[in-house]
């Protein structure tokens, strides 16, 4: 890692390595950048819209060119890190398997466009990192990311010239020096502070050496002056602000940072009125929540707006909430049925939880307190716990301080949510404030989340309950697989269908189709129509003449949405299909030793268009173990992308898949959206048929 910051000139690097057995990426080692500032992104889904996130999913090389970009693509991500800098991410891949990624960052001065070389030295880096993990896999002993994120030091400059006098020089001369000046590490300590420094700040140069700034220095202790410190080490450029020193001296910090520090020229600055300034006294709160928890914060609040589940709004709290307010750990309670459940809890033990599930909502334990009366229940150590409630067992012997907040909706509680920490903890009011706040984010975001959950199984309920429960069986003649996945975002009902109808003993009829729009009214077309194609198939209609009739009803009913559809007629004693298609995406079919081709179908128009419509039909060879794959669009169609090109990329994971033994094996494999990072934008059916 340090290798690659050096040959690249990054000042950075993050490591980001897959949680075992959880979608999900751990930062397990940083480089020169603070941990900190993208403590948001310790732990980061591998849905989430990140560059690291997207470099795994898809494989590719991310390149962000600077805070513009940044926000237009990542906007969560601007959130975490609002500066002008510019950012790779590369992939790890070794052998077919991606191990993780890299992120390496540079300062606003780097050139916005990646040269050609820098890439393909990030490439090769990338490359030598993935042999490494890929070895270590190999023999048996995988790197597994740690539970805190290793972070390491920056390469340091170089020694200065002028041999054993020159620290001796360079003190003198910033001494003599009509301004202040000091240096800060990367970690904002102050490494050096001069006399004159020491004296425009009213402390000692011993007080101040080795402190963080806003720590020895109250009214230096806010938001606008560290995001400012911020501003300097993550884009490398100059900043300054201005600040009272109480009670009347307003000072000038210059800034000046490179990859080993921030100096700061610090000098007397003549100003009469300045009312906008934080410093001003009467014009901020005595104890200033951190920038860095503001971020988090704000970064939380946009992700919530995203949550599709309780147990996603637990992730993201416990992701943003335990750095913002230094807990250790964290829970979310759902009240139900009168008790309380746990959704989910992060940095507590098993043990711990289990006292608090199914605790009753009118107890008397302080989780349930917090919800029946509405307001929070702070413990600040384990006496006041003792104090307040006796008779009340201590949930564990490793917490020593606990927040309960209550999470109330529009007047109705749906939850507590808890917060741990291991040493005692005196809650100020200013963070009080802050928790009872976002008790109330949370609290809509979970009575969101359970609605999403609530409609959605309704809306699965109705969509597979107006599919097949079963398919005919047509043993020694042919085998059956089919699936039918949900739209992994989204909750509206889809119109993807299929059957399968057995003829006579040896002649089968299959179809499939999508009913266009994803609500009610595109489910209620979906069963007539699947109704409707059945009926006339059972009688033995070809299948131009299915299609036909079907296009007639839909065109009767007049719904305003269009339907597509495929059917093929099996012949299995010939070993002959017949095929005609309303406008739906082309069969495969693959034959052993042929590979897999796209079967070519006269495209006939949607059903519902056209009444008069008519259908061509196409005759093929269907040997047997030949392999017939049917299905929808949301199997193929991806944004930005050529459908001709999608289907082509399917028939070869058909080739790649099909001498797997069992069909299931197959048809699970193909409705996997690995590719997409576990998401799928809309519903598939899939369909496959395999002569014996």
């Amino acid at each position: 890692m340090t290798g690659a910051v050096v040959d690249t000139d990054a000042y950075g690097a993050a490591l980001y390595l897959p949680l075992p057995g959880e979608d999900a990426l751990r930062l397990d080692m940083l480089i020169g950048v603070q941990l900190d500032f993208i403590a948001p992104w310790a732990r980061v889904p591998l849905s989430a819209p990140t560059p690291g996130g997207d470099a795994i999913r898809e494989r590719r090389f991310v390149w962000i060119s600077g805070t513009g970009e940044l926000s237009r693509r990542y906007p969560q991500s601007a959130l975490i890190l609002p500066y002008d800098f510019r950012l790779a991410a590369a992939p790890l891949l070794a052998a077919g398997a991606c191990y993780g990624t890299v992120l390496l960052f540079w300062p606003a001065g780097h050139d916005e466009h990646l040269p050609d070389e820098e890439r393909e030295r990030i490439e090769e880096l990338a490359a030598e990192m993935a042999g490494v993990l890929h070895r270590a896999a190999e023999e048996g002993n995988p790197l597994r990311p740690l539970a805190a994120t290793r972070v390491l030091p920056g390469p340091g400059g170089a020694p200065a010239p002028g041999g054993r006098s020159a620290p001796l020089a360079v003190a003198g001369f910033l001494e003599r020096l009509p301004e202040g000046c000091c240096a800060l590490g990367l970690d904002a300590r102050i490494t050096y502070i001069s006399r004159r420094a020491a004296e425009l700040l009213d402390h000692g140069v011993e007080e101040l050496m080795g402190a963080l700034p806003w720590e020895v220095l109250p009214w230096l202790d806010d938001p606008v002056y560290e995001d400012r410190y911020r501003a300097a080490v993550i884009s490398r450029q100059a900043t300054s602000f201005t600040a009272l020193r109480p009670p009347d001296q307003w000072l000038t910090f210059q800034l000046y940072p490179d990859a080993t520090g921030i100096s700061v020229l610090i000098s007397p600055a003549h100003v009469e009125e300045h009312p906008e300034q934080p410093g001003k006294p009467g014009s901020r709160p005595g104890e200033p929540t951190r920038v860095g928890s503001i971020y988090q914060l704000m970064h939380l609040a946009g992700a919530l707006t995203k949550a599709t589940g309780a147990r996603q709004v637990m992730e993201l709290a416990a992701d943003h909430l335990m750095p913002a307010f230094g807990a250790s750990g964290f829970a979310l309670l759902i009240a139900e049925g009168g008790r309380m459940h746990q959704a989910g809890h992060r940095g507590f033990p098993d043990a711990t939880l289990n006292l608090f599930d199914g605790t009753p909502v009118s107890g008397h334990a302080p989780v349930a307190r917090a919800l029946a009366q509405g307001t929070p229940v702070f413990l600040a150590s384990p006496e006041e716990r003792v104090r307040l409630f006796p008779a009340s067992p201590p949930p564990d012997q490793i917490m020593h301080a606990w927040a309960f907040l209550p999470l109330i909706a529009s007047g109705r509680p749906v939850g507590t949510c808890v917060l741990g920490y291991e040493n005692t903890h005196p809650f100020p009011p200013e963070e009080r404030a802050a928790l009872t706040s976002v008790s109330g984010l949370l609290a809509q975001a979970l009575d969101r989340a359970q609605l999403y959950e609530a409609k959605h199984r309704l809306a699965q309920s109705l969509q597979r309950s107006l599919l097949p429960q079963s398919l005919p069986p047509m043993a020694g003649r042919l085998d059956i697989a089919a699936r039918y996945a949900s739209a992994t975002r989204g909750m509206d009902v889809g119109g993807d269908f299929y059957d399968l109808i057995r003829l006579d003993p040896v002649t089968a009829g299959a179809f499939i189709g999508d009913v266009q729009g994803h609500n009610v009214t595109a489910a209620a077309l979906m069963g007539q129509v699947r109704t409707a194609v059945h009926a006339h198939a059972s009688v033995g209609a070809p299948p131009d003449e299915v299609l036909t009739r079907a296009n007639r009803l839909v065109t009767d009913l007049d719904p305003g949405l269009f339907t597509s559809c495929l059917y093929a007629h099996l012949d299995l004693s010939r070993h002959r299909a017949l095929l005609a298609s309303a406008g739906h995406p082309p069969p495969l079919l693959h034959i052993p030793g042929h590979g897999t081709r796209v079967l070519q179908v006269p495209p006939g128009l949607l059903l519902g268009i056209d009444s008069g419509a008519r259908y061509e039909v196409a005759e093929v060879a269907v040997p047997a173990g030949s392999l017939l794959v049917l299905y929808t669009d949301g199997l193929v169609e991806r944004p930005g992308e050529d459908i001709g090109l999608s289907v082509s990329a399917l028939a070869d994971r058909v080739s790649a898949l099909a001498d797997l033994e069992r069909l299931d094996d197959i048809a699970d494999a193909l409705v996997r959206p690995a590719e997409d990072g576990g998401q799928r934008a809309d519903d598939v059916a899939l369909l496959l048929l395999r002569p014996c």
